[in-house]
């Protein structure tokens, strides 16, 4: 990911409503959320929501299909995983006990939903 790539995404994700909705994403899984559901969740009014989801999918983080009368939004997981590792690629610097503890929370994660990581 280049440096101007990660700064949209990242610029996306630093807005505490867009924060809020992208992480409802990913933990919905890649079948994602109907808009309606977002709003209901979240609370955000339509108007915001729809500037929030534009936002993300901009950014590349969020992808959206017509399913009927209603719009599905999901997480771009590739997406985030190239953020991710855009953020952790020079982070341990000969020492690996500094990002460790991220191995920790992958683990937790796939632990939760019953899978192998």
């Amino acid at each position: 990911m280049e440096t101007i790539s990660a700064v949209t995404a990242l610029s996306a994700l630093a807005h505490e409503g867009r924060l809020e909705v992208f992480r409802l994403l990913v933990k919905a899984g890649p079948e994602g959320l109907a808009a309606g559901e977002i709003a209901r969740t979240t609370g955000v009014l339509p108007n915001t929501l729809s500037s929030n989801l534009t936002i993300l999918s901009a950014a590349g983080l969020a992808t959206s299909q017509r399913e009927g009368r209603s719009i599905v939004y999901a997480a771009a997981y590739e997406r985030m995983r190239e953020l991710l590792a855009f953020l952790v690629e020079d982070c341990c610097g000969g020492a690996p006990s500094i990002c460790a503890p991220l191995a920790g929370v992958v683990s937790r994660c796939c632990e939760a939903e019953g899978r192998a990581c």
